[in-house]
């Protein structure tokens, strides 16, 4: 069996946390040529039919927006209700009274018939 025995420390190779110093560097590298041609990529994208025009830069937002997880209705549900939850212990009387009012809601529409701690 090749490798380390079980229990033994990794030895060598970049530390937890280091950046890889290629990708780092072509990183950079692709974001100084989109900078220094920033005008002419505007020129071109303005010479493209709209739906290219649309395709491109939507492929291109996927670079600078983060990732949204899908979720279900229940799961935003929950999320919504854990967050009133967290806002209860902080809140004053009046607005605990709206939360509570949104709570019910929220237990009506999900099919809730007890509050879970």
């Amino acid at each position: 069996m090749v490798g380390r025995r079980k229990g033994t420390g990794k030895t060598g190779g970049r530390k937890a946390g280091t950046p890889n110093k290629v990708s780092g560097t072509v990183k950079e590298w692709i974001a100084s040529i989109i900078d220094g041609n920033r005008e002419q990529f505007e020129k071109d994208l303005e010479k493209l039919e709209p739906g290219e025009r649309v395709r491109i830069i939507s492929n291109l937002l996927q670079y600078v927006t983060p990732k949204m997880q899908s979720s279900s209705p229940a799961e935003m549900l929950e999320a919504e209700y854990k967050k009133l939850e967290e806002l209860l212990e902080n809140a004053p009387d009046e607005a605990i009274n709206k939360i509570v009012g949104r709570i019910e809601g929220l237990k009506y529409e999900s099919g809730r018939t007890e509050t879970e701690d």
